[in-house]
């Protein structure tokens, strides 16, 4: 009896659809639109998280000690670090580092290899390079290596005195503005979702509502042999099923067509990011998402149509 009742159902939603041809055609279009947008979301926020992460690997927090720092105490600053939840990385730089880095930078400047053979000591202090797990947490870290804050604790005493300077405060308006660039872009993608998502309800809605008024004798005959609400509701419910559906294949095609011809540009200016190849190793993934997203929205704005216009 459900096998017989659920192959009437999509009998007569397809019946439907096809029925009302330039109708379904206006929904599947509009459909179209939505779900292209919400999967152009999804490539572009791939590429706006690999350009973000490659922002986030060049922020870091420098640890400058002093001169006469002792070695164990800033291993013992970077021990205590590396234990914090919010610290991703420390690379210990020692002084002899410092200083050939320094050469290397300023090779062929006769005027600063001069000025260090005068000097004939290393005048360069060891130092840390600390990188977060989030850049909103540089603040946190910072303050915690002020001279006047206290590191000490049972397990790891560790001497801040030693410290020269920190370079957060210098990078402080870099890293707040990825912060918030990070923020927007968020908010920013989940409102455009939310906005398309409702116009694609409202217009499929009206749609639904324009079969359920041709097939209304149909309609009429179904609650005379006693139809239940849910049969009445089904064939339409399934209408916009495949309204969903051929949105989501015509948005895959389309996705498909420009990642291929953006691929090697986005390459290029995302450094290593490959739009054509990001789109073909998670197909798949984005297809489920757009297919379940179009029919949901196609489904749903048919159930508030039959519900709300049928005496049912």
């Amino acid at each position: 009896m459900f096998t017989t009742k659920l192959r009437r159902i999509i009998r007569w939603g397809m019946i439907n659809f096809w029925r009302s041809g330039t109708v379904s055609l206006s929904s599947v279009l509009v459909l179209t639109i939505t779900l292209f947008v919400i999967g152009s979301l999804v490539l572009s926020s791939a590429l706006l998280h690999s350009a973000l992460e490659q922002i986030k690997s060049k922020v870091d927090v420098n640890v400058y000690f002093k001169i006469d720092a002792p070695e164990a105490a800033i291993l013992n600053v970077q021990k205590y670090l590396a234990s914090l939840p919010e610290v991703q990385s420390i690379d210990y730089v020692s002084r002899e580092k410092a200083l050939a880095a320094f050469k290397e930078r300023h090779v062929g400047d006769t005027a600063v290899m001069n000025a260090l053979d005068e000097i004939g000591d290393n005048p360069l202090g060891a130092s840390l390079n600390i990188k977060a797990k989030d850049p909103s947490q540089y603040e946190g870290i910072a303050k915690i290596l002020q001279p006047d804050a206290s590191l000490t604790t049972a397990a790891s005493p560790v001497d801040t005195s030693i410290i020269y300077r920190v370079n957060y405060y210098k990078n402080k308006v870099v890293i707040e503005r990825l912060n918030k660039i990070i923020t927007s872009t968020r908010q920013l993608g989940f409102a455009v979702s939310i906005l398309l998502a409702t116009i694609a309800v409202l217009v499929t809605y009206n749609t639904i509502r324009l079969t359920i008024y041709i097939a209304k004798e149909e309609i009429a005959v179904m609650k005379l042999v006693g139809a239940s609400n849910n049969y009445v509701r089904g064939p339409f419910m399934f209408e916009g099923v495949i309204y969903g559906a051929l949105a989501s294949v015509l948005v895959m095609a389309l996705l498909f067509a420009i990642s291929l011809w953006l691929g090697g540009v986005t390459e290029n200016f995302f450094s290593g990011m490959n739009l054509y190849l990001y789109f073909k190793q998670n197909a798949l993934q984005i297809f489920v998402i757009i297919l379940a997203t179009g029919t949901v929205l196609g489904s749903f704005s048919s159930y508030l149509a039959v519900r709300r216009y049928l005496s049912v």
